[in-house]
């Protein structure tokens, strides 16, 4: 069975939270990017979106990764689209089906204040 390599058309950073001491005796937590990954950006299907909203999740896009590929659940995925704009995606969770051909990664679209949609 042929991978999903040769359809993964963009490089993602991956930033995934750490958090330290902030020398008052409390924490503070900070992104940090730990690599890059390869994956291809698709909207969800309507089912897709509904079981979301069932799960009372906010899921804007699915994300295919190689199997191998380690995204853990509340890290970002940041890369331009086609357009060059900046996207950032927050990881709300990640599935891999029985046969290990792909990564699918479930994420919502963040923005910034005045951003365009995407």
């Amino acid at each position: 069975m042929r991978g999903i390599g040769h359809r993964l058309n963009r490089t993602l950073s991956v930033y995934r939270p750490q958090t330290s001491d902030d020398g008052h005796g409390g924490k503070t937590t900070t992104l940090v990017q730990v690599g890059t990954v390869r994956g291809k950006v698709d909207q969800p299907s309507p089912t897709e979106r509904l079981m979301a909203a069932q799960g009372e999740s906010r899921h804007s896009h699915n994300i295919y990764l190689s199997p191998r590929t380690i995204v853990r659940r509340g890290d970002e995925l940041r890369g331009a689209d086609a357009l060059g704009n900046m996207q950032v995606f927050r990881v709300e969770s990640i599935v891999h089906p029985s046969t290990p051909v792909y990564a699918k990664a479930f994420v919502e679209l963040t923005q910034g204040e005045g951003e365009p949609s995407g």
